[in-house]
């Protein structure tokens, strides 16, 4: 970063100044960026941390726009890596999604969440279930050893509206083949089930559909062809719709919610929902 970049920014008890090193635009309106990663930077899977710019109107002496974003890498990368919509008016977004390697960008320096499996009670199964952007997190749970020795299947299904915006998915295809810590794992206990409710596609409707429908327990590894809360663990992100669907029908089949101070069957990030 030179002098003229960073001569705004500065770093403070709750930020640090990183640098932009990659980013990739899936689609018109879908993006994901990677930005160096400070060597004192420790999250747990699924949690999320605030990112920033400078406020365009106030440069030089303003305060920074910051947004929370889930973390899409493994805990194990070099690089902190982020999956964004573009959103032309937003405040940050629609200047987020102009950056390029070598920009500066606030990284708070406290990550959180409730998306943790910490707040998961011991199971067999465990179920990421998430819309859009809310991919996210589980791009990181799906990649964390610790996952695949607490669950013995892992099913991450991806819902979006069109089949351009299943970011990622050549990596979730191949079932993680290439990882440096959890590819023989993910093998055999990680299934990729993504869904288009706006284009024809091999399968096609919401997540809720599915569950109705059964197609969510397809795939023959998958065991049981429905929840369970004596083995079952699920972890809901995305649109506010999606959770309070799925949350609303989990709890009427006995499941209840966890929080790091109480692991439960299910868990919502209530930072996005609230």
């Amino acid at each position: 970063m030179s002098n003229r970049q960073t001569s705004a920014l500065a770093p403070s008890a709750a930020l640090t100044v990183e640098e932009v090193r990659s980013v990739r635009h899936w689609n018109e309106h879908l993006f994901s960026f990677s930005i160096s990663r400070p060597p004192s930077f420790r999250f747990r899977s699924g949690e999320f941390v605030m990112i920033g710019l400078m406020d365009a109107d106030q440069a030089g002496g303003g305060r920074p726009q910051l947004r929370a974003y889930s973390i899409a890498s493994p805990a194990y990368a070099d690089e902190l890596e982020f999956l964004s919509i573009k959103v032309p008016d937003g405040p940050l977004t629609s200047r987020l999604q102009q950056i390029r390697p070598g920009d500066p960008i606030f990284l708070g320096r406290k990550p959180v969440g409730t998306l943790v499996t910490d707040a998961l009670l011991p199971g067999k199964r465990l179920f990421l279930l998430s819309t859009g952007t809310g991919l996210a997190p589980f791009l990181s749970l799906a990649r964390d050893p610790d996952v695949y020795e607490r669950f013995s299947q892992v099913l991450l299904v991806h819902c979006v509206r069109q089949v351009g915006d299943l970011a990622f998915r050549d990596l979730l295809e191949s079932q993680l083949a290439g990882d440096p810590l959890v590819g023989d794992q993910a093998l055999l206990q990680f299934h990729y089930l993504p869904t288009v409710t706006r284009e024809p596609f091999r399968t096609t409707g919401r997540i809720g559909d599915l569950i109705d429908s059964g197609a969510l327990f397809g795939h023959p590894l998958v065991g049981a062809q429905r929840f369970d809360p004596a083995t079952d663990r699920v972890m809901l992100c995305g649109s506010t719709a999606m959770i309070r669907e799925l949350q609303a029908k989990l709890t009427g089949l006995g499941f209840t919610e966890g929080s790091n101070a109480k692991p439960g069957d299910f868990v919502i990030e209530r930072a996005f929902v609230d």
